[in-house]
């Protein structure tokens, strides 16, 4: 087997095994499922981790020479493969768990094809890593279209807050700039970076590490890149070991009067 494929196949893959995830989110949705403690205040449940043994059940099927970096089983796969898929199963546990359906399954492939499903909204955004689309049941493919026009503009909340006191994402919702322009929204799930690509959303913001290799955050960021929107970290900078957190907007005048209020 060749470490070259192409880029249609991993499109294909990636929408796949995100729609095989998303099967066992929704079919596991609403049933008692026990807390696997991650610490932190981090936990998984039975949800997300058969759902993301379905999902390394498809890459597996078609490419046995990738590796795997789950979030829930680790890295798996060939020592020195080439090819590396990043996968977040449910990403949203903690609304899952409570019975709040904003959740998303990750598929990516490092450097290459991602997909980003809804698995209660029936819509998968897909990357191959230059243009972007949604998938819909029944419908035509069409092309992601980022708009600023909603003024909804996500904000993760959840901690630790690694880059405080000089930046705090509450502090962000208080800013008398923020406030007259744009309305906050917390849906603590990457399913709102998709949304930023779809013009359902006109920005995102979190703090962090590095996200661009995060099994959390790659598929939403190379959906949101194929699409033209603007992503940075925090700081303004291109995302990589040396930039913090993510900003994401739908073009660069939001981010633009993001960047200024962070700053100060």
């Amino acid at each position: 087997m060749t470490d070259s494929y192409a880029s249609s196949d991993d499109v294909a893959l990636a929408t796949a095994g995100a729609r095989a995830g998303a099967d066992v989110v929704r079919a596991m949705y609403g049933r008692r499922l026990d807390r696997v403690d991650k610490g932190a205040g981090d936990f998984a449940t039975a949800a997300d981790i058969e759902a993301e043994k379905a999902i390394l059940g498809v890459i597996r099927a078609a490419r046995p020479d990738d590796a795997v970096l789950g979030e829930e089983g680790g890295r798996q796969g060939p020592d020195g493969a080439v090819r590396q898929w990043l996968v977040d199963p449910l990403c949203g546990t903690l609304n899952y768990a409570v019975g709040n359906m904003l959740v998303a399954v990750n598929v990516a492939l490092r450097g290459g094809a991602a997909a980003v499903a809804d698995p209660f909204g029936g819509e998968v955004f897909c990357t191959d890593g230059e243009t972007a689309w949604v998938r819909r049941d029944g419908a035509d493919d069409a092309p992601l279209t980022p708009t600023p026009a909603t003024r909804l503009v996500d904000v993760n909340l959840d901690p630790p807050f690694p880059s405080a006191p000089g930046f705090r994402a509450v502090e962000l919702l208080a800013h008398p700039e923020f406030v007259g322009r744009f309305r906050p929204r917390v849906v603590s799930t990457t399913l709102a970076l998709a949304w930023v690509a779809a013009g359902k959303r006109a920005a995102y913001v979190t703090d962090g590490g590095d996200m661009s290799g995060s099994v959390h955050f790659a598929a939403g960021i190379a959906v949101c890149r194929a699409a033209g929107c603007v992503v940075t970290g925090i700081d303004g900078a291109p995302l990589g070991e040396a930039c913090r957190g993510l900003v994401v907007a739908a073009d660069d005048e939001t981010h633009g009067l993001l960047m200024s209020m962070i700053k100060r």
